[in-house]
């Protein structure tokens, strides 16, 4: 069978990089293309973004969460740097909406969730304080003249009231006024917040972005993971030794370790090897040590996919198959065979397309089905529609940017 995504069998015959050939790479610019078309029916005109059902029918007005917007101004900011039509105008109503509804302006800091009456949840998270800076760093890149008193106020947030002096990483949960609700620890908020860290550096070239993100990153990658079979602990204790009994929202905090995690900061870990210099010979092979244990342990090889969750022994927790591990899978062995391509790298980024084209990509209406039932089929078990455009991008778009790191101001000379 001929695969839309990965092009004529001609073009890339197996030994030679799919990465490289022209009818992949023009594929992924279409398949992004679709995806963006499909997201810019979620703008809602009195404030903020639908949540769009598979058909691209907007659904039930409900609070809006902060990681929303923030994601969606990161994705049209790529999509601007691709000449998508209408972008700007997306970049400009989720900047707004940010910066007029989700920002508390009274205590500071962003609110988790609203909606046209104000603050529903109005704890302040450092997962969404994380998706704020990521959200300025991509618009001050694409232009907007918002972007960089944005990003100045959501760090001054994050380094006087999320970051822990001494363990150099961020705290999760505290009241609006700041003050803490508990004691939990997560990998998943620092995760992002690394990505967001060098978003930041990326933008400014302030170096102290990036050595805040090679702490977090070293923490979890070069401690955490090769201590643990190279599973990467998802929950801690407020002094940061892990709570392997935690189990919280089956979302963002689910019980066990995740493959999709471990995917993404091998991804993360070789942009901030090459962003630092390439003088840490240990980064690479730890992100490779991560690809290989998370495809290993998730893979389902009966019905393709990667579980969600691992226990402790790499048994299988949850089985439930979404797409965002899949999409970090690819952005993973793409940095990989950039830089050092090996058969195996090559079988699994066809493997992962393959899997993405039968499966997970929309092909009547575009964009990516988000959670698929035992039998293969688009189910609303986790999620309702299709909730996120930022994972199924990056990966469409992060594997054409020339080189494993800079990726968003090498998505600025890309052209379709």
């Amino acid at each position: 069978m001929t695969l839309s995504i990965i092009g004529t069998d001609d073009a890339a015959p197996l030994g030679q990089p799919l990465l490289f050939s022209t009818a992949h790479r023009e594929a992924l610019l279409r398949d992004a293309d679709r995806q963006l078309r499909f997201f810019a029916g979620s703008l809602r005109p009195q404030g903020g973004f639908f949540a769009l059902g598979r058909d691209g029918a907007p659904l039930p007005d409900t609070e809006q969460e902060l990681h929303t917007a923030t994601r969606l101004v990161h994705a049209y900011s790529l999509g601007m740097a691709i000449g998508f039509k209408g972008a700007e105008e997306m970049v400009d109503h989720g900047m707004d909406f940010i910066l007029t509804a989700h920002r508390d302006s009274v205590d500071g800091g962003y609110f988790w969730s609203v909606d046209d009456d104000g603050p529903v949840r109005s704890e302040k998270l450092a997962y969404g304080h994380a998706f704020v800076l990521l959200a300025s760093a991509s618009a001050m890149q694409a232009g907007h003249p918002d972007a960089a008193g944005l990003m100045a106020d959501v760090l001054s947030i994050i380094e006087k009231h999320f970051w822990e002096p001494g363990l150099e990483r961020a705290r999760d949960e505290l009241n609006r006024d700041f003050s803490p609700f508990s004691t939990y620890r997560g990998m998943n908020a620092n995760m992002h917040l690394s990505e967001a860290l060098m978003a930041a550096f990326e933008a400014t070239e302030d170096r102290r972005f990036l050595h805040m993100a090679g702490s977090i990153l070293g923490f979890f990658t070069l401690s955490m993971a090769p201590a643990n079979n190279w599973r990467i602990p998802e929950h801690y204790h407020a002094d940061w030794t892990p709570d392997p009994d935690y189990s919280g929202d089956p979302m963002f905090r689910p019980p066990g370790t995740t493959p999709g995690h471990s995917l993404e900061f091998a991804r993360l870990l070789l942009q901030y090897w090459d962003l630092s210099g390439r003088e840490d010979e240990r980064l690479p092979a730890a992100a490779r040590s991560l690809v290989d244990r998370a495809l290993s342990d998730g893979w389902n090889e009966k019905l393709g996919g990667l579980a969600y969750t691992m226990d402790a022994q790499g048994q299988v927790a949850i089985g439930k198959r979404l797409w965002w591990p899949v999409t970090e899978g690819i952005g993973a062995l793409a940095s990989l065979i950039k830089l050092t391509p090996t058969e195996s790298d090559e079988m699994w980024y066809r493997r992962l397309w393959s899997f993405s084209e039968e499966t997970l990509i929309d092909h009547a209406y575009g964009g990516w089905y988000p959670e698929l039932d035992d039998e293969g089929k688009p189910t609303d078990g986790t999620f309702k529609g299709k909730p996120d455009l930022y994972h199924s991008l990056q990966a469409t778009l992060y594997p054409l940017v020339d080189g494993i790191s800079r990726q968003r101001q090498g998505l600025l000379r890309l052209a379709v």
